[in-house]
């Protein structure tokens, strides 16, 4: 498959209750390289996860049995593999991207089959640059660690779990101290799309993350707001 380093074929997991549209989906996927796994409904998923080797998920929001909002919670408790979210509900977007569970993007029903394979093709590149731009392993910057290949963030020895926004967001920052980067650079830096976020998204994820780290540390705070131009780590 051109354009990734991978040897292997990567392997992308449909998650799709509608078999035709699942049919599709692996049909366009196939084309340009995927290996392809396909499930109809919510049960098994994780399952399927945490035994299969997989490496991207196209996740649909409504499924019987377990919801892909809830699948999508449970696989950020365990991995930050990419997620890519279908949805008919545009009331669902903001907590799909955001906030609070952490997939990479979405596709709104109806969806061209080759739309979701270019946002996939896109993540996956976004993801291998973020790792091979870093040259060490694990960003260390006072009392916080953050290991790139696995994707986990330790403050004070303690575990803080991001949603990929929030962990693109302080790898950004770790990796220049001192520097002040404005909220358009840190949109491109966190989301393939910036049609999708404004500069209040970006300051909620900015107050998400001091909060999560506030909770494990008494240290001091290290995320500074500079008034009208952006943020740094100091």
């Amino acid at each position: 498959m051109s354009g990734f380093s991978h040897q292997e074929p990567m392997t992308v997991l449909v998650v799709e209750d509608e078999p035709k549209i699942a049919q599709i989906l692996v049909d366009f996927l196939q084309l340009e390289g995927f290996n392809t796994l396909v499930q109809y409904d919510g049960r098994d998923v994780i399952d399927t996860i945490k035994t299969q080797s997989i490496d991207f998920v196209v996740l649909d929001l409504m499924l019987p049995y377990k919801d892909g909002l809830t699948i999508c919670r449970e696989i950020r408790q365990f991995s930050m593999m990419p997620i890519l979210m279908l949805t008919a509900r545009v009331d669902e977007i903001d907590r799909l991207m955001g906030l609070e569970l952490g997939a990479d993007d979405y596709v709104c029903k109806p969806f061209s089959a080759r739309e979701v394979v270019a946002r996939v093709k896109t993540i996956l590149r976004r993801v291998e640059n973020t790792r091979g731009s870093q040259s060490e392993q694990v960003i260390r910057y006072k009392h916080i660690d953050l290991d790139i290949e696995c994707f986990k963030c330790h403050v004070d020895r303690q575990e803080v779990e991001l949603t990929p926004v929030e962990f693109r967001l302080l790898q950004t920052l770790l990796k220049r101290p001192g520097v002040v980067h404005s909220r358009d650079s840190l949109m491109q830096v966190c989301y393939i799309d910036d049609r999708i976020v404004s500069s209040r998204t970006i300051d909620s994820h900015v107050k998400n993350l001091r909060h999560k780290l506030a909770l494990v540390t008494k240290q001091k705070e290290v995320l500074h707001s500079i008034y009208g131009v952006g943020y740094k780590v100091e």
